[in-house]
């Protein structure tokens, strides 16, 4: 039913790698992460945000006997969109972590405002560290800005691409149905040839035949 925090801690620094975590990163795991920290086994395919199963007992009515019982959370299966990967992400997360997430402001902004020690999965750990280390490879990035007149420069550039394109596309239609209907004519043109000659010998043999008639 658990897992201790030492194998969660394993398995996340296996799947991310210890190269590729942020500095300071694997020290504020291992704080938020002690050895005896438990969490329930399928929180590790999901984001629950804090909500995990509660235990406590049920009540009868009338002698007041105590029967013990639990309380599961609403889990969700969601496909929430991330800004940094460009992509969907198929998750399952409680209705509590999806208010969270509307609140922050997306899954990734959920992700780098909640702290390491919210994160109380083995999922949500993984994702944090892997959106953090993308964010600072972005931030490590160099923008370049282009003046006005240049971007008006590309724009035109693709306007022109998008009209030699279309014009490409239409002049291949035209070769295309061209050929064909010329060919449909040729046709239509032998089946008309054919039927005057066979009218032409019918009636001439209708001819040779009043001509001996005659």
């Amino acid at each position: 039913m658990a897992f201790r925090g030492k194998e969660m801690m394993k398995k996340i620094l296996k799947k991310v790698g210890e190269k590729n975590l942020a500095p300071g990163v694997k020290d504020s795991l291992k704080k938020c992460i002690p050895d005896s920290k438990v969490v329930m086994n399928r929180a590790k395919r999901g984001i629950f945000a804090g909500r995990h199963i509660q235990f406590g007992n049920r009540v009868s009515e009338d002698g007041g006997n105590k029967s013990r019982r639990s309380w599961k959370p609403n889990v969700q299966g969601k496909r929430l969109f991330s800004y940094i990967l460009d992509r969907h992400i198929r998750v399952k997360v409680t209705t509590h972590a999806l208010r969270c997430i509307d609140k922050a402001g997306g899954i990734d902004e959920y992700l780098l405002k909640t702290p390491y020690h919210k994160m109380d999965t083995e999922m949500g750990l993984f994702w944090k560290a892997k959106i953090e280390k993308l964010y600072e490879e972005l931030g490590n990035m160099e923008a370049v800005f282009f003046s006005p007149e240049d971007e008006a420069k590309f724009e035109e550039g693709f306007r022109e691409l998008k009209l030699s394109e279309r014009e490409a596309r239409r002049e291949f239609r035209r070769q295309m149905y061209g050929g064909l209907s010329e060919h449909k004519q040729d046709e239509e043109g032998t089946e008309g040839d054919q039927v005057t000659d066979e009218g032409e010998g019918i009636s001439h043999d209708v001819r040779e035949q009043l001509v001996a008639n005659s």
